[in-house]
């Protein structure tokens, strides 16, 4: 044992306690981890209870995948729409049409025999084609034909004995800001409510309403709302059954068409003490209708697609052609579906639908009683519900392990999701699955990280605990020569092995900490037989990597070339781990994936011997070779390839079948390194495809180094096509670099020396 000497001290192992103190240690994670999930579950409430924008919108979009999983199914219609289309206003107009032609209208729908007609129009001013108006607009008409036009009747007092003459219901729209009280006389309601609770708090508010002329509402049988209220993502969901406008109740234009059509019943506003619970048509000689509501008196629509079946055109109830049974006994809503009268809504089942259907939709909902609803108690049981779940995750499914806990929540999750669709689909009950399903994930993500936190933990131990482990050879050693107990060590060349496990975590995942430890050691005893079979010394085991080194404590002349032999043994040894584990996986039904493993050599002086402090040390190696070494086998993963060795173990160990990979600058260091793929063993070297296979990768790096990419290109498939699947990763890369030094060539003093950018 030739060499210097090196006096140099090591930080202790960080794990050398006691077991019972690992068992603490264990347990206190645990409970620290459950804590955390805890603490987090809480805070998920309070943000459930904030309720802020984002959370709304994707409780809303739940609800509108329920519906568009099973919109309502109407069998007939009783509500026609009659359109102001596109067809009929090429044929009467452009909009507004003259009074006189909404009177004709009206008078043909009360000729059909209609129930009620409700009117999705605002008639805000007087008909500017009135005869009055128009002489008052026309100065220059002559006196007699102006005094003539003037004692005509006038237009709107046209359409306003039409309206007297059937069941009418004109529209109105709600004002806010400083507007005045409205003036429009409020139909019948009736407020019933607990003592103490006022109930037009909760109804949807406003200062004033739009309404139309005098002289409508008085011939009409009432004023209905027609304001669509969207939600805040301007989809329509909900529309008030109610509104509080200036401190007077005024309903909304479905809900009075119904009250009109049944003969102008009360309508009754029943609220406890949270808001408004429901609306109910009650009258004499007619059964009670009572119509669900949300808090603040809006009415979920149980929407149906788009049917044009529900309309009819304007023009087509003008000339007649219409069969009276299309009409007759049915409620009628007069809108547009005209794209340019900007009446098209977005609703949870399309993006643009008439705001005349909404209405239609809304009143079959209320007739055939199809509510879907969002009961008072909803709140309680989603937060019940993300409780429930995120408890059993921190408290029970650990304790089933990885397998069962993934089955276990599945099937949680499913009876959850079906529970909450039944109630939907059977009962017209809206649950929101969406906030009970994210807490729960994020409260199994916050777990899995406490527990990864904890495998973390578990490695360490690991990974201390081989490191107290000696080789044979190093315990004969020191038996023989009890005086190299003490701190210090020798400078002798050295080569270096690292190796690491690929995907490590993953594995890891599979096991608990008993199936941990049994797999680690069936596969780090196969690696430890080949180092040691090849006179190499275990330095430790760092979780699943490997550290060993030869030509200490026994000289080893050949030390380059028996760790390339090692290397090699290794990665033969683990093909028959992998046969054996894919059998034993196949036998038990079970998935199986072949253990990879990456594996570097580097040769170098080193300061060798006991390593520590005086109370306990190690046998170990230090020296910057070893830090290469280490490297190297970091690069591993980066070029693709399972074995990597540095430029001074080639030296050492020519007749080795190795191929030069790249120059490298690794991290940490400034002096580049020329790195090999180790292929084979001496036979293979000799053999006459490998000479030709290591001309053609030399010729590669030269042109590639002379900047000759054509060259460097076609040298480069040669490789890739004798290497196959042992050069994959190494062409794949020179093949981006060339592609990439094309079109972006390198600046003039590059030196063709990769710069690694990770360890």
């Amino acid at each position: 044992m030739a060499g210097g000497r090196c006096d140099a001290a090591a930080a202790p192992g960080d794990w050398d306690e006691v077991p019972g103190m690992r068992l603490i240690r264990s347990l206190r994670q645990a409970l620290f981890g459950r804590l955390g999930a805890l603490l987090l579950l809480v805070l998920l409430c309070l943000v459930r209870i904030w309720d802020p924008s984002l959370i709304q919108f994707i409780r809303v979009k739940g609800f509108d995948t329920y519906q568009s999983l099973k919109p309502s199914t109407v069998a007939e219609r009783p509500v026609v729409i009659v359109d102001i289309d596109d067809e009929s206003l090429a044929q009467y107009g452009q909009w507004p049409w003259p009074r006189t032609l909404l009177a004709r209208m009206t008078e043909k729908l009360a000729e059909y025999g209609v129930a009620a007609i409700g009117f999705d129009v605002v008639f805000a001013e007087p008909d500017r084609l009135s005869p009055k108006r128009y002489a008052e607009g026309m100065p220059e008409l002559p006196t007699p034909v102006r005094d003539a036009l003037q004692g005509l009747s006038g237009n709107d007092e046209k359409f306003a004995a039409a309206l007297a003459g059937t069941r009418a219901v004109l529209g109105a729209s709600m004002l806010r800001g400083t507007a005045a009280p409205p003036t429009v006389r409020p139909p019948p309601v009736a407020v019933r409510a607990p003592p103490g609770v006022d109930a037009k708090s909760h109804f949807v508010a406003a200062t004033s309403l739009l309404a139309s002329i005098d002289v409508l509402q008085k011939a009409a049988s009432g004023t209905g709302l027609v304001n669509p209220n969207p939600e805040f993502d301007g989809v329509i969901r909900r529309v008030p059954a109610v509104y509080n406008i200036g401190g007077r109740i005024y309903t909304s234009l479905a809900i009075e068409l119904i009250r009109i059509a049944t003969g102008g019943s009360t309508l009754v506003v029943r609220a406890g003490p949270d808001g408004i619970e429901n609306v109910v048509f009650s009258g004499p000689g007619m059964p009670s209708i009572a119509v669900p509501t949300d808090q603040r008196g809006r009415i979920w629509v149980h929407f149906s697609p788009h049917d044009p079946k529900r309309y009819v055109s304007v023009r087509h109830v003008l000339d007649g052609s219409l069969p009276r049974d299309r009409l007759e006994g049915r409620l009628v809503l007069v809108g547009t579906s005209a794209v340019g009268l900007l009446d098209i809504r977005a609703t949870p089942l399309t993006g643009a639908m008439p705001g005349v259907e909404v209405h239609a939709q809304l009143i079959e909902n209320i007739l055939f009683a199809d509510h879907i609803t969002r009961p008072y108690y909803a709140d309680a049981v989603e937060f019940f519900t993300a409780a429930l779940l995120s408890l059993l995750l921190i408290f029970v499914l650990p304790r089933l392990g990885a397998a069962r806990t993934m089955l276990s929540g599945a099937f949680v999750v499913g009876i959850v999701v079906g529970a909450a669709w039944l109630l939907y689909s059977n009962f017209g009950m809206l649950f929101d699955l969406t906030f009970p399903l994210a807490c729960s994930m994020i409260v199994f993500s916050a777990l899995s990280y406490f527990n990864y936190l904890h495998e973390e933990e578990q490695k360490k131990w690991v990974r201390g605990a081989f490191t107290r482990y000696l080789a044979p050879n190093i315990v004969d050693e020191i038996a023989r020569h009890p005086e190299r107990l003490n701190l210090g060590g020798e400078i002798r060349p050295m080569t270096l092995l690292f190796s690491d496990v690929r995907g490590f975590t993953e594995i890891s995942e599979r096991f608990d900490a008993a199936g941990l430890t049994a797999f680690m050691n069936r596969y780090l005893t196969p690696m430890t037989d080949a180092i040691m079979g090849r006179k190499g010394t275990v330095d430790k085991y760092i979780g699943d990597a490997i550290m060993a080194f030869w030509n200490a404590p026994l000289d080893d002349p050949l030390h380059a070339a028996n760790a390339c032999h090692a290397a090699l043994d290794m990665l033969d040894r683990l093909a028959v781990l992998n046969g054996e584990l894919a059998a034993e996986a196949a036998a038990a039904g079970k998935p199986h994936a072949d253990i990879a493993i990456g594996v570097a050599l580097n040769s170098a002086e080193c300061c060798v011997g006991n390593m520590g402090s005086v109370q306990r040390f190690d046998y170990s190696v230090l020296g910057d070779g070893v830090n290469l070494a280490a490297r190297l086998e970091g690069q591993t993963k980066f070029y693709g390839v399972r074995v990597l060795i540095g430029e001074e173990t080639r030296k050492l160990a020519p007749e080795f079948a190795t191929l030069e990979v790249d120059l490298i600058r690794v991290k940490g260091k400034t002096v580049p390194a020329r790195i090999y793929l180790l292929l084979g063993r001496p036979e293979r070297a000799a053999t006459p495809d490998f000479q030709a296979l290591a001309r053609d990768q030399e010729a590669m790096l030269a042109a590639y180094r002379a900047r000759d990419w054509d060259a460097a290109a076609a040298a480069l498939a040669r490789v890739a096509a004798a290497g196959g699947a042992e050069l994959a990763g190494p062409c794949a890369l020179y093949e981006r670099r060339i592609a990439h030094f094309r079109s972006h060539p390198p600046a003039p003093d590059w030196d063709g020396v990769y710069t690694a950018e990770s360890k």
